[in-house]
């Protein structure tokens, strides 16, 4: 037994509800004739009458009252079905405005977003890329993807890669006239590269060992407040870097940098995707969230098959 035409049942639902198969049919901009087929069709599908028609009344058989509930109840589930659809097609129209983090930003995240975009060719974008976070409160902001952990913070993040870490790194030149450092504690005697988020000097960095943890104070020549920057110097051999796998990975892996003390755990540095209210989070933003997870897990497993390092989630 099968329905053929969701139409037809519709004209069941009108006609039994109001009383008329004429009320019926103009409600669904139908003739008489096409809504009298269509309630034939329906009760042939179904090898039962379901309205007992005369020239002046219309009543439900016992098979249309067992059928009405159920027929009401399936046609609004399709009803609200539709209208989701409706509402993630129109939040694949709307703007999205995307802040970044400099290295990961220039490096990986445009490129991502490239992709992102040719696969939903009606979405706007437009990005602020900075290492300034960007207050979700007050700037033209919708999202941001950050290095933080945001669970004191009272916006809403959702996890991108949230067991990504720091690496101490450099590039082979600079080792090759300063040394390599065999614990933390030898950076001290090196040329570190600092940086600034905000008002806060990146320059305590911490590691740990078998349950130990230590703090070094860094020093160095040169400090900045854009992450890119930080990792160009390195590469460039002028100091020591302490940056996020997912930032240094490729360099590493291609032998431009060479990881060090990789014996220690370094500092937790979570990529997550940032809203300052839960009701933001709408489909294409949880589209674009799973997006960038799947292309950081790939280049994460890019890292891993060159560099099996612990800093590698």
């Amino acid at each position: 037994m099968k329905i053929r035409n969701l139409q037809d049942l519709r004209v069941f639902v009108l006609a039994a509800d109001s009383g008329s198969l004429s009320t019926a049919a103009h409600t669904l901009d139908l003739s008489p004739a096409v809504a009298s087929a269509s309630l034939k069709r329906l009760e042939s599908d179904l090898g039962a009458v379901l309205l007992i028609r005369s020239t002046r009344s219309l009543r439900l058989s016992p098979e249309g009252e067992s059928l009405l509930p159920a027929a009401r109840c399936a046609l609004a589930g399709l009803s609200h079905a539709l209208d989701d659809i409706a509402q993630v097609r129109s939040s694949l129209r709307e703007e999205l405005r995307v802040s970044m983090p400099s290295d990961l930003g220039r490096n990986h995240l445009l490129a991502w977003l490239d992709s992102f975009l040719l696969q939903h060719p009606d979405v706007t974008l437009r990005t602020h890329v900075s290492d300034r976070p960007a207050d979700l409160y007050q700037q033209p902001v919708d999202i941001a993807i950050r290095y933080t952990d945001m669970a004191d913070s009272g916006l809403v993040a959702l996890p991108i890669l949230a067991g990504n870490r720091r690496v101490l790194c450099a590039a082979p030149n600079y080792l090759a006239r300063h040394g390599i450092p065999a614990v933390p504690g030898d950076l001290s005697r090196h040329n570190c590269l600092r940086f600034r988020l905000g008002n806060a000097l990146h320059e305590h960095w911490r590691f740990s060992l078998e349950g130990q943890e230590i703090v070094v104070t860094v020093n160095g020549n040169r400090i900045a407040d854009d992450g890119d920057a930080v990792h160009r110097w390195a590469l460039a051999g002028h100091g020591i870097a302490y940056k996020s796998a997912l930032d240094v990975g490729k360099s590493i892996a291609a032998g431009l940098l060479v990881p060090l003390c990789t014996e220690w755990t370094t500092e937790a540095a979570p990529l997550s995707l940032v809203c300052a209210d839960r009701r933001q989070l709408s489909p294409l933003v949880m589209l674009l969230r799973d997006h960038l997870r799947l292309c950081c897990e790939n280049l994460a497993d890019g890292f891993k098959a060159a560099w099996p390092v612990t800093a590698v989630p």
